[in-house]
């Protein structure tokens, strides 16, 4: 999977074991885009993931605030995956964070494994166009060609959409 890493599997488990983890590393390379972010709106962001609720209840956003600051940052920033800065209590993601967000992005957007995503694409595709040919009624409607390309086409935007959700990782692999 990965290669050169400078993190062990363990580590990396043992980051990702915890949620809140997870969302500071998730919304410093998605949402924040590498940009350094006050901890106050990183701890907003998370507890309204946490709760749904926008602006989420203060006694989250405490909790929030007070285990990332405590714990979290901390621990992150000892492993080289974020830039903590305690004084100013603002936070930014480091290049060594992509190593861990590779495992994130594991995940399609439906919660799918992308393997389980394409297999299962590759397996509707195959039976619409079987039915077609088949001319099972409503099915049969619609050219098999048609379907095939239609299909192709849904491969082609999914790998798209799952090459550019690792772009960061290939631009630092590949450039």
């Amino acid at each position: 999977m990965l290669r050169n890493r400078s993190l062990p599997e363990s580590v990396v488990y043992d980051i990702l074991a915890n949620s809140r983890r997870r969302e500071t590393i998730r919304h410093l390379t998605d949402t924040a885009g590498g940009r350094t972010v006050s901890l106050r709106k990183l701890s907003e962001a998370i507890a309204t993931d946490e709760t749904g609720q926008s602006p989420p209840p203060r006694p989250c956003r405490e909790s929030v605030y007070n285990s990332l600051h405590q714990t979290h940052l901390p621990k992150l920033a000892e492993l080289g995956i974020v830039e903590y800065n305690l004084e100013a209590r603002t936070v930014s993601v480091r290049n060594s964070a992509r190593e861990v967000d590779q495992y994130l992005a594991l995940l399609s957007p439906s919660g799918l494994t992308w393997g389980e995503y394409y297999r299962t694409l590759g397996i509707v595709s195959l039976l619409a166009v079987v039915t077609s040919l088949a001319e099972i009624p409503l099915v049969d409607s619609v050219d098999p060609l048609l379907w095939a390309s239609g299909f192709l086409v849904a491969f082609a935007l999914s790998v798209t959409y799952q090459l550019w959700s690792v772009r960061w990782y290939l631009r630092q692999r590949f450039l």
